[in-house]
């Protein structure tokens, strides 16, 4: 694949997931209820806003800042530099692993900036589930991690042709 396709489709698809993303956590900052979760759906949807200044499922919340600066901020910044030139340089990648990876890296990116602008915290504020069981508190960039990751590992499942 041509380095200008592959730069487009990384650009589109950041474009579009960054601005969803950002205008649904602007949406959640200035209409949601803090600290309180509303239920849709006979309760298969929570809706609240929450700042998260851990990881994923709040993993890290407990380090001390500076720790939780280098190591959600630097590394993560680094990790992200980094897919964004194996997403533009890596001629021999599929479009499926290309689409898959910017939504890794455009869902990253998104909360990259939360938590440089947000003093280390990322904006979520969506929960699903059955009764008690239920997911973490999350946002649309971390559907589009998990996304990105999901169509990575059942593209590798596919049987190859001889």
């Amino acid at each position: 694949m041509k380095i200008w396709t592959r730069t487009i489709i990384t650009f589109v698809v950041s474009l579009l997931l960054i601005g969803c993303d950002q205008t649904t956590k602007t949406f959640a900052t200035e209409y949601l209820p803090k600290a309180k979760m509303d239920s849709y759906y006979f309760d298969l949807l929570r809706i609240g806003y929450t700042e998260n200044i851990g990881a994923f499922l709040g993993l890290g919340n407990n380090l001390p800042e500076q720790t939780r600066f280098w190591v959600f901020v630097v590394v993560v910044g680094i990790f992200l530099a980094g897919l964004l030139w194996y997403l533009i340089t890596n001629s021999k990648q599929s479009m499926h692993s290309l689409f898959a990876l910017s939504l890794v890296f455009s869902g990253g990116v998104s909360n990259f900036y939360d938590r440089v602008v947000n003093n280390g915290a990322v904006i979520d504020f969506l929960n699903v589930g059955v009764g008690t069981i239920r997911t973490g508190i999350f946002n649309v960039a971390d559907i589009a991690i998990m996304v990105g990751v999901f169509i990575l590992i059942f593209s590798q499942m596919k049987p190859k042709t001889q």
